[in-house]
């Protein structure tokens, strides 16, 4: 378990049919950015994050118009505000919080251990 972050353009993630971000848009995005990798081997949509310093493999998904991630570290966070201002949409937790600022997420998951 833990908690998922979403690039979303809906005002709440899971009810987006009105407000998707289309997998065209996603890879080509994907395409576009020196710092991501498609990982076919985890799915048509997976993507990994180069810039990771605190994850093994810090990655990126697209599921139903949402492009998401598990306890991204305050990096992968930070990248993930910038690939929604790409996108014109906003990050958002599973609850539906929203996080606009470099500041409102800090994680890093080598102090858990």
């Amino acid at each position: 378990m833990g908690i998922e972050f979403y690039i979303t353009r809906a005002d709440f993630w899971a009810d987006n049919e009105e407000a998707q971000i289309t997998p065209d848009e996603w890879l080509s995005l994907i395409d576009s950015d020196s710092e991501l990798t498609k990982d076919l081997k985890n799915g048509d949509y997976h993507a990994l994050w180069s810039g990771a310093l605190s994850h093994d493999e810090a990655w990126l998904d697209w599921s139903d118009g949402n492009i998401y991630t598990k306890w991204p570290d305050t990096r992968l966070y930070r990248k993930m505000l910038g690939i929604a201002e790409r996108l014109n949409a906003r990050v958002m937790d599973d609850d539906g919080n929203i996080y606009s600022a470099p500041s409102d997420w800090e994680y890093d998951p080598s102090s858990t251990h």
